[in-house]
């Protein structure tokens, strides 16, 4: 059992940048492989970025460049640093936790971008 609990968004303006942060308890968090959506209204939830127990990551092409994912083991937590913030960029972020079969989500933070 995975929990996670988001934290970090807000309203920032164009061009700025936010770091969310994604808490994780339970057991074996390490093995777990980590990442970031985003659902904007209207819209399908969309993968941001991943990253591996390894540490190998990949990111969707709007955002690579722009935003970085890390993990600290130690700490239970995976960070979504983001920088260069666009209005596209506006959405409510999900952390998620998979180790297949089980897949846990976060409740999700809001990320605000004005223009």
């Amino acid at each position: 059992q995975v929990q996670l609990v988001e934290s970090g968004g807000g309203l920032v303006q164009a061009g700025g940048s936010l770091r969310l942060s994604c808490a994780a308890s339970g057991r074996a968090f390490s093995s777990y492989i980590m990442g970031w959506f985003r659902q904007a209204p209207g819209k399908e939830r969309e993968l941001v970025a991943g990253i591996t127990s390894g540490g190998s990551t990949n990111y969707a092409d709007s955002v690579k460049g722009r935003f970085t994912i890390s993990r600290v083991n130690a700490k239970n937590t995976v960070y979504l640093q983001m920088n260069s913030l666009k209005a596209d960029d506006t959405a409510v972020y999900y952390c998620k936790a998979e180790r297949l079969p089980r897949t846990y989500w976060g409740q999700g933070t809001q990320v605000t971008v004005s223009s």
